[in-house]
């Protein structure tokens, strides 16, 4: 850079701005570090190195997506299946193919650990697709880093490490993006402009509907398949022998049996919830809040691998009065259903309906209420990296919908009236479902 008082130009290394700039990672986030990609004098300004950590199913889906972007060059992937991190390199290098000399692209890397890719100083991003036990140590990891984060949905495990992540992430000032995607759907922003706009009257209820989860039978143990580090996928939760059942199919990306085990995630409660509770909390305006009293009943297996829950119905009641009614598609329809006094709308993905249906034809006036509007969610992350500003599905938010999860989660098992304080974050005294915000981690790992 150039000194604007002697015109003598001074190099600034990025450990030394990452260095000159802790002092600053506690202010809002138009003060926060600028990406790495930056510096140097072969390196493009509008560059984004991206790593990325998980690369299964939907992280391999993540990581062509990325790889669509222009502005985007993936330099690291990480898996501690060694397959798949091959797979995921393999996929790079095809598609940067002949630009070695261009654009300044040296190749993908590949790791096993990764606190190894994190410690790459030129990575300004990463993308985050590991099962839900393993998503707040490598985002918060990350966040110390100075790496800007996209990680799938839902955002953690427990209330607990979602609350850690949300002030790590804010903290050390970085830009982060759940992967809600529906927020950067247009037919799930109007039907929440509608109603956050009175459209449909005062808001009563949301029903809330997805599918469950099968069980299966006992499964026994495997051996360990050559290039899997098992000890590692498990990581911080508590050993348990191997079964292809537990983790994910060696071959191919099928859905993984991991998300179907309470140890590594809670079903669908969190898996489709995560969604469609997240558009609940747009539309009602409650996305930096949550539920005053929750109450469900569950299905669980009697035995067998996989034990989250089956049919389902959980209610929330919010401050206000509303009520949530969350359930398996057996009881309410898929997607999500805001009804008010004098009409509702309906919105799923790809379809949008109303009573009245003129009401799917009225205009937001320029004085009324007007959500964040994102038409690609990647490249909404994408931008947010470059600009600074806050992206459409930031870390507090995500915190907040995979919270109404959780607590659903906790009531489906403890299958009494609970009530939750969401500012403190805690049940009302009731100790036994205190003890449900959090899991202990197996050693080493914590938070």
């Amino acid at each position: 850079m150039r000194n604007a008082r002697d015109g003598k130009t001074n190099t600034l290394t990025r450990r030394e701005f990452l260095r000159s700039s802790a002092a600053a990672a506690a202010w809002p986030l138009a003060w926060t570090i600028v990406p790495a990609s930056v510096f140097g004098a072969d390196a493009p300004s509008e560059r984004i190195n991206i790593g990325s950590i998980g690369v299964g199913r939907m992280g391999t889906d993540d990581l062509k997506e990325a790889l669509g972007f222009k502005q985007v060059q993936v330099v690291a992937v990480c898996d501690v299946d060694s397959n798949r991190a091959e797979a995921a390199r393999q996929l790079v290098e095809k598609r940067y193919a002949g630009q070695s000399t261009q654009g300044g692209y040296k190749g993908c890397a590949e790791f096993k650990d990764f606190r190894e890719l994190l410690a790459r100083e030129d990575i300004d991003a990463v993308l985050i697709a590991t099962p839900d036990h393993w998503h707040a140590l490598p985002a918060i990891a990350a966040a110390k880093a100075g790496k800007d984060i996209f990680l799938q949905k839902p955002l953690t495990l427990t209330i607990q490490e979602g609350r850690v992540l949300s002030d790590t992430v804010r903290r050390y000032g970085r830009v982060f993006q759940v992967g809600s995607q529906q927020r950067s759907e247009s037919n799930f922003r109007l039907a929440c402009e509608l109603v956050r706009n009175g459209r449909v009257g005062e808001l009563k209820t949301v029903k809330v509907g997805f599918g469950t989860d099968p069980g299966t039978t006992v499964t026994p143990p495997m051996p360990v398949p050559d290039g899997l580090d098992y000890d590692f996928w498990l990581g911080p939760a508590p050993w348990a022998p191997y079964t292809e059942n537990r983790v994910h199919p060696q071959k191919g990306y099928d859905r993984p049996g991991w998300l179907r085990i309470t140890d590594y995630g809670a079903g669908m409660i969190t898996g489709w919830g995560s969604h469609h509770n997240d558009i609940a909390q747009w539309g009602m305006g409650t996305e930096y809040t949550g539920p005053v009293e929750i109450e469900a009943e569950a299905e669980f297996p009697k035995d067998g691998l996989w034990d989250v829950h089956g049919d389902f119905r959980i209610e929330y009641t919010y401050a206000n009065g509303v009520k949530v009614t969350c359930a398996d598609a057996g009881k309410n329809k898929q997607g999500i259903l805001f009804e008010g006094a004098e009409g509702w709308v309906y919105v799923t993905r790809g379809a949008i309906d109303a009573n009245p249906k003129s009401l799917l034809d009225s205009t937001i006036k320029p004085d009324e209420i007007h959500l964040y509007n994102s038409s690609n969610h990647k490249g909404n992350f994408f931008d947010c990296i470059k600009s600074r500003k806050e992206t459409i599905a930031p870390v507090e938010v995500a915190h907040r919908s995979c919270t109404v999860c959780l607590l659903g989660d906790i009531a489906m098992r403890l299958g009494r009236k609970l009530k939750w304080d969401p500012g403190r974050e805690q049940f009302v005294n009731d100790a036994e479902a205190n003890r449900l915000v959090w899991k202990p981690m197996r050693s080493p790992w914590r938070l």
